[in-house]
């Protein structure tokens, strides 16, 4: 029996391996464009905002690129909301280390904006996932053996639920995959809003 292909391409706008790893686990196989978007040149008025429209943006960036001609193009980025302000990638292992002092023993939200725009119709949709993460209460040295890893260098908020900063985290409150950077169940309902169900974008199920 021929098994079923996606009816469309999905090209996601990101080169984050955490969510190209998710939409995969998902049944999905998306093309990966990396934006080149200056994440630094752009401001919004809260970081809920800010984190959409960095999604809209690394979205625009790649649909606007020939070799995303056809296909369905996924933005997202995320900031993590701490007292108010939007908090990305640490700059330096120094600001990292503030980072995670401040945090312990706090919760703050993740906010990741998600974009999709169908290169065929233009039509462009938008959101901003929410998950309250509660950070647990790490020492000064867990803290320092952790930056030493390298990895809060590479992630919004300095911290991520599927890497070493794992045992750090007491709970989340909302979609964990948000947290790692995509929701899927809103990513659903944005292709949903463009008349794409995301079921038709599933690859192949595996053969006995």
């Amino acid at each position: 029996m021929t098994r079923q292909q996606p009816t469309r391409r999905l090209v996601l706008a990101s080169q984050s391996p955490a969510r190209l790893g998710l939409l995969r686990q998902a049944g999905l196989t998306p093309e990966v464009i990396v934006s080149g978007v200056d994440e630094d040149a752009i401001t919004a008025p809260t970081p809920s905002e800010l984190a959409r429209v960095l999604g809209e943006a690394k979205a625009q960036a790649v649909a606007a690129r020939e070799q995303a001609a056809g296909a369905l193009v996924v933005g997202c980025d995320s900031v993590l909301e701490l007292d108010g302000e939007a908090l990305g990638k640490p700059a330096d292992a120094e600001e990292a280390t503030a980072r995670w002092k401040a945090m312990r023993g706090r919760a703050g939200v993740l906010q990741t904006g998600h974009c999709v725009i169908d290169t065929v119709s233009g039509r462009q949709v938008s959101a901003t996932a929410s998950t309250t993460v509660r950070f647990g209460e790490p020492t000064d040295a867990e803290i320092a053996a952790y930056v030493a890893s390298r990895e809060p260098l590479y992630v919004a908020g300095a911290f991520t639920l599927d890497g070493r900063s794992a045992p750090f985290i007491d709970g989340i409150e909302g979609d964990h995959g948000n947290v790692i950077g995509i929701s899927l169940p809103l990513l659903r309902r944005l292709l949903g809003d463009l008349g794409v169900p995301i079921t038709d974008l599933w690859a192949p199920a595996a053969e006995d």
